[in-house]
This record gives C-alpha cells, structure tokens and sequence, in this order.
C-alpha cells in the first residue's frame, strides 16, 4: 500500500493553501497598511478650521469708554496629538460703550508688543518708536508702514468676542499669515 495521495488531491490542497496564504496576506497588509496610509494621508486631508470667536471681555459694560484697554488671552491651537499654546493681546477701544475696535497687540512695522501712553493719547511701539493715533490706529509717526490692524469685533448677550488674526508685518498692506 502507497501512502502517497493522488495529483489532484495534492493540487487541491496546494491550491487551497495559495488562497489562504493570499487572503491571510492581504488582511494583514490591510490590517498594517491602513493605520499608516491614513498618517501619510492626514496632513493633505485635513480640513482648515475657520477662525473662531475669542472671547475677550465677560461685561461690556466693565470696559472704559475713551480708553484703550489691553486683553492678553491665551491661544490653543491642536496638531494631530501636539497642543501648543500661544499668549496673544489686542487693544480694545469705544468712544461709546456699544461699537468696538480691536487692534491686534503687534506693531506693524517688525511685530514687537506696542504700550498705550496715556499722557499722550497714542499708542508707542517701543521698538523702534512707532506711533499710532489711539482712535483710528493710523501711523503718526516712527517707520511703521501701515496702520495697527484691525480685528473681527462681535458683541453677544453683552459679552465681546474677537476674532485673532496674525498679518505680516513690515509691509504696506493688510496680508494675513
């Protein structure tokens, strides 16, 4: 008596073995392959969030009328698995407690941290002494080349919200990074 199997019985079993050493391989590939085309993937995916509302002030009715008045917030801002945080100040200004102008706290000429004089009614950058007019934020003196930019301002159920925007800074127009 032979022990050995016919042909086709070898065949079926050869070919059976093929199949499922081609569908283990292939769950496997998917199983490994998936989770690391979906990192490679992210970055090109990833949806740009749309500038949100900051809230800056709890009360308007708390903020001085005729005064400029500097609001330092912290930023957050998540990447995949990294949270950075960023300390960011506008200048808050009204003539009349309802209407708002926010001014972003960089100077518009190198990006330093401007001061409000009082005793002069105008904003200096200390940097390279940039003056800017403490209603209108226009330049009125030093190298800045354009005035203090302008924020998104919304008041709501008597609270104030900003959106924070950064801009280039050392040129002429408006351009947003």
């Amino acid at each position: 008596m032979s022990d050995a199997l016919p042909d086709h019985d070898v065949m079926r079993r050869r070919r059976f073995l093929t199949w499922a050493s081609g569908i283990g391989a292939a769950i496997a590939a998917t199983v490994i392959g998936t989770p690391a085309l979906a990192a490679f993937l992210a970055p090109a995916l990833r949806k740009v969030s749309p500038k949100s509302w900051v809230k800056v002030a709890d009360d308007i009715s708390t903020l001085d009328v005729g005064v400029p008045i500097k609001v330092d917030f912290v930023e957050v801002a998540n990447d995949a698995w990294v949270e950075s945080r960023a300390l960011r100040s506008v200048w808050l200004y009204t003539e009349d407690g309802a209407k708002f102008t926010a001014y972003s706290g960089i100077c518009t000429h190198l990006g330093c941290g401007y001061n409000f004089d009082a005793d002069k009614s105008r904003y200096h950058c200390p940097c390279h002494h940039g003056l800017f007019d403490m209603k209108t934020g226009a330049v009125i003196g030093g190298p800045p080349p354009r005035a203090l930019d302008t924020l998104p301002v919304k008041v709501e159920n008597g609270e104030l919200h900003v959106i924070y925007q950064t801009f280039r800074s050392g040129v002429p127009e408006k351009v947003e990074t």
